[in-house]
């Protein structure tokens, strides 16, 4: 595999609080990645660094050979990184369809090849059968579907996934494992993904880097992160 995104000694300070601090790490084309750490470690101002919310107050984000550094959210995204948000990015009041219509936009030029993206992408994600109910009368299960749905229906290169298990129950988040892993091995869509769930973290990701303070703790294969003594104390504390 080679690296499909670069990131290195990437900080970004607000103030006086230094929230990412020299922070290197690589996405490999075709794996899934996990960005993990715990509350207040640095991951969702990560996840805004990488994609252009947040500019970096020091560092270098290369993706595809390219230096994005400083480049806007929407320059980025064209160029085929995208990501979901942690409380969701649907417009309650449009259909399915028309949420899903936002992302292929985006990616296709002409109208027929924009409806068979809408309910090809539809499909993947278990809301086939909704196209035309309203966003905001879905549980809260398929609005987190949607979410993942509207932006892989630009079908990028590398699709960004903050917290897509939160709120779901056992069933569902199988269900949407089951999903992302279609989206890397179907689609060749290389993933970064940021989740609470440690035990589903494990079961998908194929390497895993952790945070805490800002700053990279541990890099490794999920059996590596779970015996880290050094991330069990980040997470645990040190018992005295």
């Amino acid at each position: 595999m080679s690296a499909l995104l670069i990131a290195q000694d990437l900080s970004r300070r607000f103030g006086g609080l230094l929230a990412v601090s020299d922070l290197s790490f690589e996405v490999q084309a075709g794996e899934v990645l996990g960005l993990i750490g715990p509350n207040g470690a640095g991951k969702s101002t990560t996840f805004n660094v990488i994609s252009g919310f947040y500019r970096p107050t020091s560092g270098r984000l290369s993706f595809r050979g390219e230096d994005i550094t400083g480049m806007s959210a929407s320059a980025i995204s064209r160029r085929g990184l995208v990501r979901t948000f942690q409380h969701g990015s649907l417009l309650r009041d449009m259909s399915v369809h028309d949420n899903i219509l936002i992302g292929a936009l985006r990616a296709v030029r002409d109208n027929p090849g924009r409806e068979r993206r809408v309910r090809e992408t539809a499909e993947l994600l278990g809301l086939g059968g909704l196209l035309h109910a309203m966003a905001g009368s879905l549980p809260h299960g398929l609005q987190r579907m949607l979410s993942i749905a509207i932006a892989f229906a630009t079908r990028p290169k590398l699709l960004c996934l903050d917290e897509p298990l939160t709120g779901l129950n056992s069933t569902e988040a199988a269900a949407a494992l089951a999903v992302i892993r279609r989206i890397r091995d179907e689609y060749a869509t290389t993933i970064l993904l940021v989740d609470h769930n440690m035990r589903a973290v494990m079961r998908i990701c194929d390497r895993i880097a952790v945070l805490n303070y800002g700053q990279k703790l541990a890099e490794g294969t999920p059996e590596e992160i779970r015996n880290n003594p050094d991330v069990i104390r980040a997470y645990l504390g040190d018992g005295e």
